[in-house]
């Protein structure tokens, strides 16, 4: 019997995938439980919508998030520390302190989307990548500079 499942079920299938699978599986564990529905061509039609408005959604999202990577990446943000000899930062510059600095610039993102791969202890500019979206990643530059 085909189904569609509602839910990701353990060694079948994810999400939204049509499958097939023993006639008693289907009625007897996967519909009675509601992890599936069975394959009609309603209920594929109704899926086809589903996954075309996911589809618009997810788009319109990655435009979304394509501006803020815009603002982000036209921005330099300034960070004023105090340092020590040899030009060496008291800390460093954190992932906090960069979420803080975005959100004073009306940029509101997820602070565990910055991703910082070599620790900002330095004077001068570094490039911190900010995760958007698996497909939407900005570049922010980041100037620091002495008080």
């Amino acid at each position: 019997m085909k189904v569609i499942l509602l839910k990701d079920v353990k060694k079948q299938g994810k999400k939204d995938e049509i499958i097939e699978v023993s006639d008693g599986y289907a009625q007897n564990f996967l519909i009675k439980n509601g992890y599936a529905i069975k394959y009609t061509s309603g209920s594929k039609t109704h899926l086809e919508n589903k996954l075309n408005m996911r589809k618009k959604e997810e788009e319109k999202l990655i435009n979304e998030l394509k501006i803020i990577k815009k603002q982000i990446e036209d921005k330099e943000f300034i960070f004023k520390v105090k340092v020590g000899k040899e030009g060496k930062l008291f800390g460093s510059i954190s992932s906090k302190q960069i979420f803080e600095q975005l959100a004073e610039n009306n940029i509101i993102i997820d602070k565990k989307n910055i991703n910082i791969k070599s620790s900002v202890d330095t004077l001068g500019i570094h490039i911190i990548d900010i995760n958007l979206h698996k497909n939407v990643t900005a570049k922010a530059k980041i100037l620091v500079k002495e008080v």
